[in-house]
């Protein structure tokens, strides 16, 4: 267990320096013109970065590269996941439109012969997920269940960045279980590698929550895809089974339900939900 810590500590330590140290750079002295295409209104109607998601995306990647533990096919699939689905979301950042919404209206369209970026990112998070599992699964069955999970993870923590510091703290609760059993385990790399995007995203929390800067599509899929990336390394095949079951699940349930109106409607939630932020309602 003591080299599972230390590892994981290290994993940590080295995202959030990267992630703190790439937000640095990436805000620092842009051009008028790049800022503005990274600019977006949050719920307030006030202006927003989504340099935050590159940020973390540099951030974890960065540490997964160099952070001590992970076998070199997990540390290829960490990026691989990670890069993929972050450059993909920042793809959604930039040039997705509203006309298509949800899982299931980019695919509707995409029926209709309409590609939008929404289903690029859909079928290109895919691809990444599937790449990603084929590096750490035994078979076919294990890829396609994992790539599932990674994909997945990533769609799925994007559903939840609506509010201020909701996918960060989503994630920081998934991921935290998942890292503690590792170190309990003894699974040294498994800890290493749940850390390194908790590190990062940890990091980011208070922007995040001070409303100067979001995760976006970019961040929010890559959270969510390290995150499925470590939960499938460490699960056994049921466990990982039911990990995409509730994936599903939460996914269908998107399509037709409001998060933000049932965390809000939960005391539990909302308290979980609105910690650390201001109040709800215009500012």
């Amino acid at each position: 267990m003591a080299r599972g810590l230390l590892y994981a500590l290290a994993g940590a330590a080295m995202g959030a320096v990267a992630a703190r140290a790439a937000h640095a750079a990436f805000t620092r002295n842009r051009p008028a013109d790049l800022t503005s295409r990274w600019t977006r209104k949050n719920h307030r109607g006030e202006p927003v970065t989504l340099l935050e998601g590159p940020a973390f995306v540099a951030g974890s990647a960065a540490a997964a590269a160099l952070a001590p533990g992970l076998p070199g096919r997990v540390r290829a699939a960490a990026l691989l996941a990670g890069g993929g689905s972050g450059a993909l979301g920042a793809y959604d950042d930039l040039y997705g439109t509203t006309a298509s919404k949800g899982f299931k209206g980019h695919l509707t369209a995409l029926a209709r012969g309409e590609v939008t970026s929404g289903a690029v990112k859909i079928l290109g998070i895919g691809a990444t997920g599937l790449g990603a599992a084929a590096l750490v699964s035994g078979g076919p069955l294990d890829t396609f269940v994992n790539g599932a999970v990674i994909a997945g993870a990533a769609n799925l923590a994007n559903l939840f960045d609506l509010r201020p510091g909701r996918a960060i703290k989503v994630g920081l609760l998934a991921g935290g279980p998942l890292l503690a059993a590792s170190l309990l385990r003894d699974a040294p790399a498994a800890a290493a590698l749940a850390a390194v995007p908790l590190g990062a995203a940890a990091a980011l929390l208070p922007e995040d929550l001070g409303e100067r800067a979001m995760l976006g599509d970019a961040g929010a899929n890559a959270l969510g895809a390290l995150l499925g990336l470590a939960a499938v390394t460490r699960l056994g095949r049921p466990g990982r089974i039911a990990v995409l079951g509730g994936v599903a699940a939460l996914t269908a349930a998107s399509e037709k339900v409001s998060f933000t109106k049932v965390i809000a409607g939960n005391p539990v939630l909302n308290r979980i939900d609105m910690l650390g932020r201001r109040p709800a309602g215009p500012a």
